[in-house]
């Protein structure tokens, strides 16, 4: 595997700009960064705190919020929709878990999004009243601290040296294209890197 510095902030640079965003709740974060981050179409991803009320969060104080993952998506290349099929999948929404840290929500960003998950809902195999899901508008969304954006990658230390040496801070690797599909390639999901092997 070659990522050099070079690469990484090329591929950054070509990354589409006109992109969409959908943010969704799927129990701890994690998990669903690295999903999501493998996907076709989904440039990048970042992780945090959405959903209830309490200002500026924290990981140890959550006050009523959930943990989410926000995705930024190529519209010509993936819809919402799709990304539904995803989150969906990621979960049974006929069931919720007690504790709001990790429960299902899927956060609207506006009304078209909205009709969507609920257009989805009624062509799915279950009714709205058996969705436990929650289906809310997405007020605020708080990134979550440093430690927790791309942390598959962080943990590889030789790929997360290359970051370093291209001069990203953490906010860089937070919203990088690269960062994105490397964290779900270093959890071992099939991911397309064309980087790779560039030279």
């Amino acid at each position: 595997m070659t990522v050099t510095p070079t690469v990484l902030s090329e591929y950054d640079r070509s990354a589409p700009s006109a992109t969409e965003t959908a943010t969704f709740g799927l129990g701890c974060f994690w998990g669903p960064d690295a999903t999501f981050g493998a996907l076709d179409g989904v440039v990048r991803t970042r992780v945090g705190y959405a959903g209830g009320h309490k200002t500026d969060p924290t990981y140890r104080a959550l006050g009523d919020h959930t943990e989410v993952i926000q995705v930024d998506f190529d519209p010509e290349e993936l819809t919402y929709r799709d990304l539904l099929d995803v989150a969906t999948g990621e979960h049974n929404p006929r069931q919720q878990t007690a504790k709001r840290q990790y429960q299902n929500i899927l956060l609207t960003a506006d009304s078209d999004q909205h009709e969507t998950v609920l257009d989805y809902i009624s062509n799915s195999s279950f009714t709205r009243e058996q969705v436990e899901t929650r289906i809310e508008p997405l007020e605020t969304f708080y990134p979550a601290e440093d430690y927790h954006q791309k942390y598959n990658l962080r943990s590889h230390a030789p790929l997360l040296s290359q970051f370093e040496e291209t001069g990203y801070d953490d906010t860089d690797i937070r919203e990088s294209a690269a960062a994105a599909k490397l964290n779900a390639h270093v959890t071992g999901k099939d991911v397309s890197l064309p980087f790779l092997n560039a030279r």
